[in-house]
């Protein structure tokens, strides 16, 4: 059994390294409007102008280095401004 205090260590490392996110390979988004941990849980909230993509058929959160640290197929059409929430919990498997 993993110690939830080690758990919550790995979160605040993933909230430490995740700095973007990442639209369709190209659309970068660096402010997020919410990212906050609790515990073993980050929660991440950012705004989709929709003049800037159409639609989103891949995000991908990234470090400032530009490793990929989580990556999603999805489709979600923008025709409007979006706000997007991710959540991210560690968790033993």
């Amino acid at each position: 059994m993993i110690l939830q205090s080690y758990l919550n260590e790995l979160a605040q490392y993933t909230n430490e390294k995740v700095t973007k996110a990442v639209l369709n390979g190209t659309y970068e988004i660096s402010t997020f409007q919410v990212k906050q941990l609790t515990d073993s849980t980050l929660l991440m909230e950012y705004l989709v102008p929709a003049e800037s993509v159409s639609e989103i058929t891949l995000i991908e959160l990234k470090s400032a280095s530009g490793t990929v640290v989580s990556s999603n197929n999805v489709y979600i059409p923008v025709t409007s401004d979006t706000i997007l929430k991710h959540t991210i919990t560690v968790k033993e498997g």
